[in-house]
């Protein structure tokens, strides 16, 4: 991994960040204009920890902070220097010798499977990525950075042309920041010439980074410094001095989702108990990591307009991770920890109050634009769901935002209430199915339902099978499995009582028989309403757990086994006749039972459960292969 010389030491990136690094570098990206920004924002968050620091260190000197750019036209290189917290030799290789993404492999694998490799789509993919620091090399093909620690340590110095390795070595005496901080020098592309424009640089800045809360300054050809910013952050100013393009510009340069416009801008102050005001953005694109177990908040914590945090803080629950934007805190110490952060009582109230008001905003969105919302929750709505099982969260407000596709919606989506004001008379649940997208809809299970035009939700998200376990009712109305053997479809009497179900002598021996032939595989065998078009269905009885949520929590080693199923049938069915038929008879019991193996794993495969034994269940269909080719 590393050849070492006197002067400096050479390593290789990961295989796996080459990738990417080569991606970003070769990339025809339709907006290089980023990289200023992006540098420029790693700078401003370099300053934004030394302001923290300086809160608990008093021998740092945090009051004039700020980052300066300068343009060299002869040796064709541009400069972005900060007097921020700076880094030592192993930072500089950990942040900058590797990329700490945790959806590196997501991003990979989604380049490598799209058949689009179109230079918009792979500018679209960075910039969800997030490029950074790298973004440089689209424009440069020699990076040089140069770092000292605000310990005023040593400076080192680290180096890449972008060919797979960079070096590192200690800095000489008079190169880099004079004191702390981190000096990048670009060494521009040939045909890149266009951005040693120092107009094209100021244009860049004052469009992207306006918003930035440290002055930045721009060294003119007279040796004069060009102040670019107002450095008053965005959130604190008057909506009314707040322009449309301000707030997409200041988003463009949190999300790191490329050219993605706001679906949603929630810019408020709060007064009162808890004072705070919050600019936040809900995006219109989906990130690649949204379910990446180590996907963090991207929402940042300012006290009194000091950066304090934003990994590892709990501003916003974890359903809506995909909110970007900042909360300034009025009434947090300036001097608080990121350990102690977590259990603050201000810091819970803030969250709360957060979190009700942007469902509050989604619920007016959904009301104004049903068409929007439906695309919003077609990327975010799984992620959402995710707050119905938790019962500190405000279940109430979060179900009422929720939208479902029914088998009577033809492809749309609509809401608990919309359900239940449509609901027939005397209906007393709300009907639910759990599967796979494409595959719910054509469940057997939902025949009866159909047939007595009673609507039930498809849920197809993974996270449908635990909310539905916590969230047993809507507005009085209980939610139920189409799964769970019932009686609610049976016929009635005209006095609204279940009629008594007498089965035929013969249908009674047949379940008999095939409790016998199936034995332990099954629970019970029963005949059901619930069936039309099918043979047969599993089901399980009530108060059980649903099927597809058993699966999941024995494949996942949290139960021992599968319990075993109900498996329900259609007494009107013409196999079921003609095997009620036959077994009158008395003959042919071995290919009964074998029919009766071969149904209850046709169940199984439906419900999308294994088959006990795969061999067993070949011979068997064979064996019918055989007999109705010859018939």
């Amino acid at each position: 991994m590393a050849e070492k010389t006197l002067e400096k030491e050479t390593m290789k990136f990961d295989a796996e960040v080459d990738k990417i690094f080569q991606l970003m570098i070769h990339s025809i990206y339709e907006n290089k204009d980023i990289f200023l920004r992006e540098l420029i924002s790693n700078a401003s968050d370099a300053c934004d920890k030394l302001r923290y620091k300086a809160l608990t260190d008093s021998s740092i000197n945090a009051s004039d902070l700020k980052i300066n750019i300068s343009v060299d036209e002869d040796k064709k290189t541009i400069n972005i220097t900060d007097n921020g917290i700076g880094m030592s030799r192993d930072e500089l290789i950990k942040n900058l010798g590797t990329i700490a993404k945790s959806g590196t492999q997501n991003f990979l694998k989604k380049l490598e499977k799209s058949k689009d490799k179109s230079s918009k789509f792979i500018g679209q993919l960075i910039g969800q990525f997030g490029v950074g620091f790298y973004s440089s090399f689209m424009i440069s093909d020699k990076v040089e950075v140069i770092s000292r620690t605000s310990e005023k340590g040593k400076a080192y110095k680290w180096v890449s042309k972008g060919d797979s390795k960079f070096d590192i070595s200690e800095a000489g005496k008079d190169e880099g920041p004079k004191g702390r901080g981190t000096s990048i020098t670009l060494h521009i592309k040939e045909d890149e010439k266009e951005f040693l424009d120092k107009f094209r640089l100021e244009h860049i800045a004052k469009t992207y980074s306006n918003h930035v809360a440290f002055d930045i300054f721009l060294k003119q050809d007279d040796g004069e410094e060009k102040l670019l910013n107002d450095g008053k952050a965005l959130w604190i100013k008057p909506k009314s001095e707040i322009t449309e393009e301000d707030y997409k510009e200041f988003y463009s340069s949190i999300s790191h989702l490329g050219k993605d416009e706001p679906f949603l801008t929630i810019h408020n102050k709060v007064e009162g108990a808890v004072e705070y005001t919050n600019l936040l953005f809900i995006p219109s694109a989906k990130p690649f990591d949204l379910f990446h177990p180590e996907r963090k908040t991207q929402v940042k914590l300012y006290v009194k307009r000091v950066f304090i945090a934003e990994d590892g803080i709990d501003i916003i629950p974890p359903y809506l991770r995909f909110v970007r934007g900042v909360v300034d805190s009025e009434d947090l110490p300036l001097n608080i920890s990121r350990e102690t952060v977590q259990n603050n009582l201000v810091v819970k109230k803030i969250k709360s109050s957060i979190t009700k008001k942007i469902i509050s905003e989604l619920s007016k969105k959904a009301d104004k634009d049903a068409e929007g919302y439906a695309k919003f929750w077609g990327m975010f709505g799984p992620v959402l769901k995710e707050g119905l099982c938790d019962g500190s969260e405000p279940r109430d407000d979060l179900i009422e935002i929720c939208r479902f596709r029914t088998t009577k919606s033809d492809g749309e989506l609509i809401s608990l209430k919309e359900y239940k004001e449509r609901m027939k008379d005397g209906q007393k649940a709300i009907y639910f199915i759990t599967g796979e997208e494409g595959m719910a809809d054509k469940s057997p299970q939902l025949e009866g339902f159909k047939k007595n035009d009673i609507e039930v939700l498809l849920l197809t998200d993974s996270v449908d099978e635990f909310w539905v376990n916590v969230l047993h009712e809507y507005k009085g109305v209980s939610l139920k499995s189409v799964t769970r053997a019932s009686d609610d479809l049976e016929e009635k009497t005209e006095e609204g009582e279940k009629k008594e179900k007498k089965e035929s002598k013969e249908i009674e021996e047949l379940i008999a028989f095939i409790k016998e032939s199936l034995g332990e595989n099954v629970r019970d065998v029963k005949t059901t309403s619930r069936l039309t078009d099918s043979p047969v269905c599993l089901s399980v009885a009530e108060g059980s757990m649903d099927i597809r949520m058993e699966r999941f929590l024995v494949e996942n080693k949290q139960l021992p086994f599968v319990s075993t199923r109900i498996l329900e049938i259609n007494k009107n069915h013409p196999i079921i006749k003609k095997m009620a038929k036959d077994l009158k008879k008395g003959d042919e019991k071995k290919e009964l039972a074998d029919l009766a193996h071969l149904l209850f794993a046709q169940a199984n495969i439906i419900e999308g459960e294994p088959v006990n034994d795969v061999a067993e269940f070949g011979r068997r269909m064979n064996e019918f292969l055989k007999k109705a080719l010859a018939a």
